[in-house]
């Protein structure tokens, strides 16, 4: 028997289900909980034994309702992931994986200043103090980096500005 990683509902077993008032309650019930992009939503429900057409039109049913919302999922994420200290390189990678268009994607991550975000996350790891040399400079980058903020932004964030000859 193999171990699944996470958790996602009981295991599929039979013909996929066709019925949307039961995909409806599963899908209603999934954003009760937290907001989620239709294609991550979409796998939720394929996931726990929905057809795609099922599972598509209860996704249109709920987007016409306004109970999913695109929009407000990636403000949603962008928030919640930027007070966790993590770049607009990362959370952009994130919204893609979840099946978010790029121009919703693009929208969301204008908003906070990316520039104040990095220097408080580097102050909070490394401290006050700027870093004095090239190698302490580069293993903050390093750090920033993982963290998914752009070049510009560590570059601000660390003091590393290049000498202009």
């Amino acid at each position: 028997m193999a171990l699944r990683s996470r958790y996602k509902g009981p295991a599929q077993s039979g013909p996929p289900n066709a019925d949307p008032a039961a995909a409806r309650l599963v899908a209603v019930t999934l954003l009760a909980r937290r907001d989620h992009s239709s294609g991550e939503l979409h796998e939720k429900l394929r996931g726990r034994g929905f057809e795609a057409e099922t599972a598509r039109a209860v996704l249109a049913d709920l987007a016409g309702a306004g109970l999913l919302n695109e929009a407000r999922y990636v403000e949603s994420h962008v928030t919640s992931r930027a007070n966790r200290g993590l770049g607009p390189v990362r959370i952009g990678a994130e919204l893609r994986k979840n099946g978010v268009a790029q121009p919703l994607i693009e929208a969301g991550l204008s908003a906070p200043d990316w520039v104040g975000l990095a220097r408080k996350v580097r102050r909070s790891k490394f401290g006050a103090q700027p870093p004095a040399d090239w190698s302490e400079k580069a293993r903050q980058a390093r750090f920033l980096q993982y963290r998914g903020f752009s070049a510009d932004h560590i570059r601000a964030a660390t003091g590393a500005d290049p000498d202009i000859d």
